[in-house]
């Protein structure tokens, strides 16, 4: 297989958070490059400078040919949304899934932000996902990388009981489907275990082979 997959974590962890579902792809045949963010106390606007650079060196790797699938967990989703708008060549860059990403903010960092500002002034990353800063990040519309997206639907977390309709305890399943997305697909797990789940895994390498999730569907 002629390609590598760069996965990166979400908010207040680090790439060994990614190990499971790196080892499940790796089943799948995927050769796997681990990223690390300092994704809790830094805006996403930052991190998603180092990201830059990290990928930069990754490219530098490639082999002729050779292209990068990437797939990110929770607000890491936005850093990847946010390196492909300022990424000028994505000749290089095959497919992107994101999984439980609030594409359209997180209602829980909102309320964060509104009853205990403190707590985002300090924790810049959760700041970031506040739906009204998102419009600080560039952030890619999906019109020349297919973008595919997995929401959580199991709502086993205490804070889930705060949203409302459809979400996996953290994130809400409409602020995880966009119109930018080439296809979406709900998946019964928590945000806190959704990337641990093989079944996320074939989702994921599902999207990357065919630009799509129906084959999951189907099933």
């Amino acid at each position: 297989m002629n390609e590598k997959v760069v996965l990166l974590h979400g908010y207040h962890k680090k790439k060994s958070d990614m190990q499971v579902l790196k080892e499940n792809l790796e089943k799948l045949g995927y050769q796997i490059i681990l990223v690390e963010l300092p994704l809790t106390f830094k805006t996403i606007k930052k991190a998603g400078k180092i990201f830059k650079n990290k990928l930069h060196n990754i490219r530098l790797k490639l082999k002729k040919g050779e292209k990068i699938n990437l797939a990110a967990h929770s607000s890491g989703g936005l850093v990847l949304r946010n390196y492909l708008a300022e990424l000028e060549d994505k000749s290089y860059i095959k497919r992107v899934v994101l999984i439980a990403t609030p594409n359209s903010g997180s209602r829980l960092a909102a309320k964060s932000n509104k009853y205990l500002p403190f707590f985002t002034k300090i924790f810049k990353t959760l700041d970031s996902i506040v739906p009204d800063n998102l419009e600080e990040i560039k952030l890619s519309s999906g019109e020349e990388i297919e973008i595919g997206a997995i929401a959580g639907t199991k709502s086993n977390l205490f804070l889930g009981k705060l949203l409302k309709g459809a979400n996996d305890g953290r994130i809400e399943v409409n602020s995880v489907k966009a119109d930018f997305l080439t296809d979406f697909i709900m998946l019964p797990y928590g945000h806190k275990e959704i990337h641990y789940q093989f079944k996320t895994a074939k989702a994921v390498a599902c999207f990357f082979q065919n630009g799509n999730f129906k084959s999951l569907k189907n099933n």
